[in-house]
């Protein structure tokens, strides 16, 4: 393992524990050549899953790329990075415990939008904006007025209470959103402009 600072190989452990989900075990390293702390995890290697996009494209999942786009329509929102974290797992968990090679993007994109609705209204509707690809302005306000009237609001920080549960996709025109499409191709510009996303791409 090269240290992040000196690109040294020479290390060693100094703390080594299991993470609160008991599915990783956590180590602290400490490089022998500048003494910088860093930390390594070490999972179980399970089979990949390629995801399905809209037009037939597949793709290798990809925590990493997943983490970043619930981040960003988390961008300035008050929701801590355990939260996204343990989104990240879950949904890891999900498609192993699928055991199936393959899983539809729309799939991934419900459990998203689930998980965004329960803890931050505001990030929801960035995030449906583009996934649940809106016609125009009007959509998006009815969405809005949705999320009002079932008094939705999220809590000043998730993670003192429990995670948000993950459900089934549950998109309110019938289809679930495409977890790793972009913005739409006839999506107004100043709509895609003001709430694009990066591609999910688990």
């Amino acid at each position: 393992m090269r240290c992040p600072r000196c690109n040294r190989l020479e290390n060693h452990v100094i703390d080594s524990r299991l993470t609160p989900r008991e599915d990783a075990i956590r180590r602290r390293r400490t490089c022998d050549a500048c003494e910088h702390r860093f930390t390594t995890y070490e999972r179980i290697e399970v089979a990949p899953v390629l995801v399905v996009k809209k037009r037939g494209a597949r793709e290798r999942f990809d925590r990493d790329k997943l983490r970043s786009a619930v981040q960003t329509a988390l961008h300035r929102r008050p929701v801590s990075a355990e939260s996204v974290e343990e989104l990240v797992r879950t949904v890891e968990q999900r498609l192993a415990e699928r055991g199936t090679s393959e899983v539809q993007s729309s799939e991934i994109g419900g459990w998203v939008m689930d998980f965004l609705r329960g803890c931050d209204p505001i990030a929801y509707v960035r995030y449906a904006s583009v996934y649940r690809q809106f016609a125009d302005i009007g959509a998006m306000l009815a969405e809005v007025t949705v999320l009002a009237r079932e008094g939705g609001h999220a809590p000043a920080d998730p993670a003192a209470d429990a995670a948000p549960t993950l459900g089934e996709p549950a998109a309110r025109d019938g289809s679930a959103p495409d977890a790793q499409a972009g913005a739409p191709e006839d999506a107004p510009p100043a709509l895609a402009a003001a709430v694009a996303l990066p591609d999910l791409a688990p």
